[in-house]
């Protein structure tokens, strides 16, 4: 049997990190068994589904490189589909009419509050040998509901979470069209996974109370039921549930926030999966080893700090030509022109072995290409009274220097050992100076890539 996993997101918000580490894993459990991966968008809550949301879910999986093999399906576009099949059951008795009002659905939910019981529908309508029904009301649109069994248990074994039972006895008869005639979600997710021919389910484990009812309504239709495996949710930093207050909340933000997708994909490839102790690992390797055995039932916690060091050793592994066309983005939109200066290249070359992000290393990098500004406190404290002779001094050398990493440093080391300093004494101010502020790559390398008209000029503003 051909493997064939799905990822159906719900378009009322951007693709997330939960939801996309769970894309993620289907999508790799589909390439491990060189099986079929589906997208499905589950767009049937039509007062919060919007086209923005599903084109983030696109614009997420497309730039961590999660490609589908069919798709993306809609559910709205099946409605027809949908609607056939509740009429097929309603007339093999394993779904029915319903006309209690909402007030008498509200009447007992709150008398079996009351009572400590837990709030179930009553199956008042529910067709049993011998049982006389109420009289239809005048002007009721009745729901349809699933004819749940009841008794005995729904029983699956979970790829994550293990042997998992539920007594049909805590299940009621769920609603599975609305009185408008609207398939309900629970519904459409069943008619989709036996149609497309979905053989394993990867998704979060808030699902886990959808299942036995999923399970049920595949039963009747005579449909082959799938393999489960629910994955554990995802706490913050703080060891709190994932929020917007944790930060990003689409998966693109960290694509703003100056993340390589596969740094991201990496990290969430081990958020709550191991293979030994490897830690690092492109997607070829990943979908080699990818088992679900090796989930932790578990919550897994979200590391930031983690993510950065991932993203930092990426950076570096990194195309240059690659970066470099990224970087000359995110400095465009700080009105930065990259043409008026040194080769972005070996700028980037000399400085990422410092950022753990994009927006990091193209910060470092704008004095490059425009005037610094020059950071108060660092001028204080190393521009002083006493050294700004010694930099006058360098920079008349300077002038007349072969303008080579080489004979920059040996200015600059003639300098120290001539006056009885020790080189950060001279290093520092020559960064406040060029750079702005006194952090810096080596201050040789710098002053190369700048171009000896571009540091003298700088240098000649402090005199």
């Amino acid at each position: 049997m051909t493997v064939r996993t799905r990822f159906a997101p719900s378009p009322t918000g951007f693709l997330h990190i939960g939801g996309a580490r769970t894309a993620l894993f289907s999508w790799a459990y589909a390439r491990k068994h060189r099986g079929e991966f589906i997208l499905r968008i589950e767009d049937t809550d039509v007062a919060r589904s919007t086209p923005e949301a599903v084109q983030a879910i696109l614009d997420g999986m497309n730039w961590l490189g999660l490609s589908w093999d069919e798709g993306p399906f809609y559910q709205m576009q099946r409605m027809d589909r949908y609607k056939e099949i509740i009429q097929k059951m309603l007339a093999d008795g394993s779904a029915y009419l319903c006309y209690s009002t909402k007030e008498e659905l509200d009447a007992l939910r709150e008398a079996q509050m009351q009572a400590g019981d837990k709030p179930r529908y009553d199956g008042r309508w529910r067709p049993e040998e011998g049982k006389k029904l109420p009289s239809i009301p005048a002007g009721v649109q009745p729901v349809v509901r699933f004819k749940n069994p009841k008794t005995g248990l729904v029983e699956w074994v979970d790829m994550v979470k293990g042997h998992i039972a539920i007594s049909n006895e805590e299940l009621d008869d769920l609603i599975i069209a609305r009185g408008d005639g609207t398939p309900t979600y629970n519904f459409c997710v069943v008619v989709d996974d036996w149609e497309m021919g979905i053989t394993q389910v990867i998704r979060g484990d808030d699902h886990v109370n959808n299942t036995p009812r999923q399970i049920n309504m595949l039963k009747a239709l005579g449909a082959t039921i799938p393999q489960y495996a629910h994955l554990s949710m995802i706490l913050g930093d703080d060891g709190q549930k994932l929020s917007k207050r944790h930060g990003a909340v689409s998966v693109m933000q960290y694509d703003e926030d100056g993340y390589l997708p596969e740094a991201v994909l990496n990290y969430l490839a081990r958020l709550g999966w191991s293979h030994g102790d490897d830690e690092i690992f492109n997607m070829e390797q990943f979908c080699e080893w990818f088992d679900l055995d090796h989930i932790t039932p578990s919550a897994a916690q979200f590391n930031t700090e983690k993510l950065n060091w991932l993203n930092s050793h990426y950076i570096k592994q990194a195309d240059l030509a690659n970066l470099s066309k990224d970087i000359t983005k995110r400095l465009s939109l700080k009105g930065i022109d990259v043409g008026n200066g040194p080769n972005l290249e070996s700028v980037i070359a000399l400085y990422r072995e410092r950022s753990n992000t994009l927006n990091e290393l193209a910060a470092g990098i704008e004095y490059f290409y425009k005037t610094p500004v020059t950071d108060a406190v660092a001028a204080e404290k190393h521009l002083t009274a006493d050294v700004m002779p010694l930099m006058k001094a360098m920079m008349l050398q300077l002038q007349s220097a072969e303008w080579t990493v080489e004979s920059i440093h040996h200015i600059i080391e003639q300098t120290v050992v001539n006056n009885g300093l020790k080189f950060p004494k001279v290093a520092m101010p020559l960064r406040v100076m060029l750079t702005g502020n006194a952090q810096s790559p080596s201050i040789d390398a710098v002053m190369h890539l700048l171009g000896q008209q571009e540091a003298l000029k700088r240098m000649a503003t402090f005199f």
